[in-house]
This record gives C-alpha cells, sequence and structure tokens, in this order.
C-alpha cells in the first residue's frame, strides 16, 4: 500500500479516524497543503482528499481509499455549523485560508459564484440549505462510487456502527481485537480535535522539503 486516502466530506468522521490511526503506528495528516505533507503522511483525510482523489490515485498508485458514509440526518446540520463558521474565511479571493483547503471546499459545495451581472465572486444563496448541501452529499458519494466500481481498493464505512473500524483493520490488514472502536471527536459543535490531539506520529499540513511549501501542479 502507498498511501490511504480518506475521502468522506467533512463532518463525515474524519478527525476520529486520523486519530484511530496514529495509535496503530501511522503518520496521519489532517488536511495536508503542500507536497512535503504527502510525502511524510501514510494516512491523509480530509482537504484535499475529498475533492482531489481522483488525481491523487494517479499520483500515488497502489494506495487505498476510505468512504465515510453518514446518515444526512446527522451529517445536515452538522456541515451547516461548519460552513457557517468557514463560509467568510473560504471566499476565493479574499479568504484567509490556505488556497488548497478554500478549492477543496468550493469544488464540494460552491459556495461561491460568479454574479451574473457584475461576474464578481458572490456566495451562493443555496450554500446552507438543507435540500442543496444533501444533494451535494449525494454528488460526491455517487461520483466517488462510479470512480471505484469494478476495484477492490476502496472502504466505505459509516463510523457510527459498531464494527467500522474493525472493517477498516481487516481491510488495511492489521491484527486486531475485533472489539475495537473509534473515539468519538469534535461532537456537535466541537471542530478542533485534531488540533488538540497531541500525538508524535501527526503531520502538519504545511511541511516544508525541498519544494518549500509548494503543492501538486495537477489542476
Amino acid at each position: 500500500m502507498n498511501k490511504l486516502f480518506i475521502i468522506g466530506l467533512p463532518r463525515t468522521g474524519t478527525t476520529s479516524i486520523s486519530i484511530a490511526m496514529l495509535d496503530y503506528g501511522f503518520n496521519v495528516a489532517h488536511t495536508a497543503y503542500t507536497k512535503q505533507a504527502f510525502k511524510l503522511a501514510d494516512v491523509l483525510s480530509d482537504a484535499p482528499c475529498f475533492s482531489d482523489y481522483q488525481a491523487l490515485d494517479r499520483l500515488f498508485p497502489g494506495s487505498k481509499f476510505v468512504y465515510l458514509d453518514r446518515a444526512l440526518a446527522d451529517w445536515i446540520p452538522s456541515i451547516q455549523m461548519l460552513l457557517k463558521k468557514m463560509y467568510i474565511n473560504l471566499e476565493p479571493k479574499k479568504g484567509i485560508f490556505n488556497p488548497v483547503l478554500k478549492r477543496s471546499f468550493n469544488e464540494a459545495f460552491s459556495l461561491y459564484i460568479k454574479d451574473g451581472s457584475s461576474k464578481k465572486l458572490i456566495l451562493n444563496e443555496q450554500a446552507f440549505d438543507s435540500e442543496y448541501l444533501a444533494a451535494c452529499y449525494r454528488s460526491h458519494k455517487s461520483q466517488v462510487i462510479e470512480y471505484f466500481s469494478q476495484r477492490d481498493d476502496l472502504l466505505s464505512i459509516n463510523l457510527s456502527d459498531k464494527d467500522s473500524l474493525d472493517k477498516l483493520l481487516t481491510f488495511l490488514e492489521i491484527p486486531h481485537d475485533q472489539d475495537v472502536q473509534f473515539p468519538h471527536v469534535n461532537i456537535g459543535k466541537h471542530v478542533s480535535g485534531w488540533r488538540e490531539h497531541k500525538h508524535p506520529n501527526k503531520v502538519n499540513a504545511l511541511s516544508a522539503g525541498e519544494d518549500q511549501r509548494k503543492f501538486f501542479d495537477y489542476k
């Protein structure tokens, strides 16, 4: 296996699975914005993996992928909360978040669109609408399923299922007890579980290497 990419959308359990993988000896990046971060990490999740999985599949042949599913009734209020916190800083030109993060979110949710008359970027008026977000979720899921059809390197799990960690470790061929459980973090309005979790195997999303902090030129 080259890398393990977690390609579920935000608020599907990306932090929980990232923290779990740390304790199994993997170097883990929860978000990765540089070539060096991808080089250092064995497991990568969240942005830009959920938007770039096809390009990453070509860059890292032999990798495995995990899609995180979640009931829409639980996911929608959670993603609404997150987007309302982040949207100002996700604005493609003026937002202060990393460009890779901004692109990844805007590709998944089309938060900002061009105004028909002025051509300026404006906030999509549907950005926080439940039905719109459900459509984004279904579109992403269907694209993932179609892309990996007829392949055996994708695992789909729902972290609320008691046997989900058992399925993941079996997929990765890691010996384990069958009663293992994922940690539950970033519950409710909490969004900083990864930053707060201390572990020597964490990989900095902005790790610098011989290409400084450059990202891949596949877009």
